[in-house]
């Protein structure tokens, strides 16, 4: 199954229907994880939705604290339970921090895949350095970097790395916590197609080759608006003035 390309991002979403309105909207992938505390909320809306499960690009991240070898499978067990599924479609090492060490964490992922419960193993927040460590001792290819990465906060080294190993970069936080809306270059660029910043960011983002954005959406307007950027092209030259915005602003720095 082929990563969608626009995820809603879950972090912050504590009512069912909000998942459910999204994949009626016509989203096909969601991304939560263990320290959102609320794969329940993503497993009861994706239950009451009818979008069949298989249709469905569902991942969640095992949180740093759970990545000692026998934590790593009790943990997801414990995730697939309350996301109410078999498995999912991709599992993430959240952060390569605390209980995090490549040696004996990544052998245990490659476990979960060889047991059924994830088809893909990705990581997120890793250095280039992490990543070619983490490259060599899986035996499963890394599907997926998920990294920070919006207007403000841009990593083109991370992602030339991922686009060179053929890995997904998926980007959280794309609309920088909605400073976007503020902007006066996005503003400008927005006016210019009769959309709005958010739009315009995303549709910057999805510009990118391997890069897939996924904004946090609770409305049925923010959903429908964030999708409708997959309509919208920017020229080379707004792409530049985007990317001149960067400023090493990380909202959520380890």
């Amino acid at each position: 199954m082929e990563l969608p390309p626009m995820g809603l991002g879950t972090m912050g979403i504590g009512d069912p229907e909000a998942i459910t309105s999204a994949l009626d909207a016509g989203y096909r992938h969601l991304d939560t994880a263990q320290i959102y505390d609320n794969e329940a909320v993503v497993g009861e809306g994706l239950s009451r939705s009818d979008v069949d499960r298989g249709d469905v690009f569902l991942a969640t991240k095992v949180w740093a604290t759970n990545l000692a070898p026998e934590d790593v499978l009790e943990s997801t067990r414990a995730s697939l339970d309350r996301l109410g599924v078999e498995s999912v479609d991709l599992l993430y090492v959240h952060r390569p921090i605390e209980a995090y060490d490549p040696a004996t964490t990544l052998p245990a992922f490659d476990e979960l895949v060889d047991r059924g419960l994830t088809e893909h193993v990705g990581v997120s927040n890793f250095t280039r350095e992490e990543l070619a460590r983490a490259r060599e001792v899986l035996d499963t290819p890394v599907f997926a970097h998920q990294v920070e990465y919006h207007p403000y906060f841009q990593t083109p080294d991370l992602l030339a790395d991922s686009r060179a190993h053929d890995e997904w970069v998926v980007a959280y936080s794309p609309l920088a916590g909605g400073r976007v809306f503020g902007d006066p270059v996005l503003a400008d660029i927005a006016d210019n197609h009769d959309v709005t910043p958010a739009q315009v960011a995303l549709a910057w983002l999805r510009a990118k080759e391997g890069v897939v954005p996924i904004p946090k959406a609770g409305s049925r307007e923010h959903q429908v608006g964030n999708l409708a950027a997959a309509d919208l092209s920017l020229t080379d030259a707004e792409c530049d003035r985007i990317d001149e915005l960067d400023r090493g602003e990380e909202l959520f720095p380890e």
